[in-house]
């Protein structure tokens, strides 16, 4: 495997296989140094850019506490109080910021932000969430359904509601990583059609990738997925309650899915909406514990492409 030191993350898909385990692997660790409370800065005199145009909680948050872990500085940016708000270019601000940063983290709306600022930067960036994709997101649920179910190949992943930045990610990951991915919407819902073909060309061997408007195909599946039905930036948006509930991750949903299945929510949730109370805090739900993963693989991703 090629070192990741110097790479960027901007879909996930930059990532192979192995990079992917590697990356999981090292997060496992940084997760166990900081459950015993050991000391683990890698990333001394170090410092990250957090350029965020988006708001954010579990980000911001998972972002600069885990660059303190990392003995690193977290340098918060928001969107109005740089010169972006004043007409300077991302071009212009990643090349200035590379001079002074180790590294770039930008929350933003549209995915060619995070392409043209990678293009300027001469340092790692890493795309914490865009409108097409949520990579750092992923990482961490792959790491979720690792840890539960000692495995990711020949699982089953149903991912239902919106085909968001979250669902377009899901299908790259879950297909780089040998599981069968469904993502189920609406028609007129569904994730872009050359995210389900990169996904379909990324698959491993005898992996089915597959997008479907059938509830029912969460029948049988490993893990539940589900996420808001009206993302960032589309608020203004018509209600689309009517089209969705059918999609609602219920009681009813989860029967049909293994037992032992893990129900996932990368959160902020809408508790009666895409999910209900009795499912966000069943004995199924692992939500928590995605939460706080995004912490432990964003780690072990800066150690690796900055350290």
């Amino acid at each position: 495997m090629e070192s990741l030191k110097g790479k960027d993350l901007l879909t996930l898909n930059e990532l192979s296989k192995d990079e992917i385990f590697y990356l999981l692997s090292k997060a496992l660790e940084l997760k166990r140094l900081r459950n015993l409370r050991e000391p683990h800065h890698f990333l001394r005199d170090h410092t990250v850019a957090l350029i965020f145009e988006k708001p954010s909680t579990r980000t911001r948050v998972s972002f600069e506490v885990g660059l303190s872990h990392l003995g690193a500085y977290p340098l918060f940016l928001e969107a109005q109080t740089l010169q972006l708000s004043r007409g300077e270019t991302l071009e212009d601000m990643g090349a200035v910021l590379s001079r002074y940063v180790d590294g770039i983290v930008i929350r933003t709306f549209a995915q060619k932000r995070v392409e043209d600022l990678a293009k300027a930067a001469q340092v790692p960036v890493i795309n914490g969430l865009s409108d097409d994709f949520h990579p750092c997101q992923i990482l961490g649920d792959l790491l979720t359904i690792l840890e539960k179910k000692a495995k990711l190949d020949g699982l089953k992943l149903a991912y239902l509601g919106d085909g968001n930045n979250v669902a377009q990610t899901l299908l790259i990951g879950a297909a780089k990583v040998g599981m069968d991915v469904v993502v189920v919407t609406p028609k007129g819902y569904g994730p872009k059609e050359e995210i389900v073909e990169l996904a379909v060309k990324e698959r491993q061997p005898g992996t089915t990738v597959a997008v479907s408007n059938d509830p029912e195909e969460a029948k049988g599946a490993d893990i539940l997925y589900t996420d808001v039905w009206v993302s960032m930036g589309q608020e203004k948006n018509p209600d689309r309650k009517y089209e969705f509930m059918p999609y609602q991750l219920n009681e009813r949903l989860v029967s049909l899915a293994k037992p032992d299945c893990l129900v996932m929510h990368c959160l902020p949730a809408h508790r009666g909406e895409e999910i209900t109370n009795a499912v966000m805090d069943g004995p199924n739900s692992v939500v928590l514990d995605q939460a706080e993963n995004r912490l432990h693989v964003q780690k072990a991703l800066l150690v690796a492409a900055i350290g």
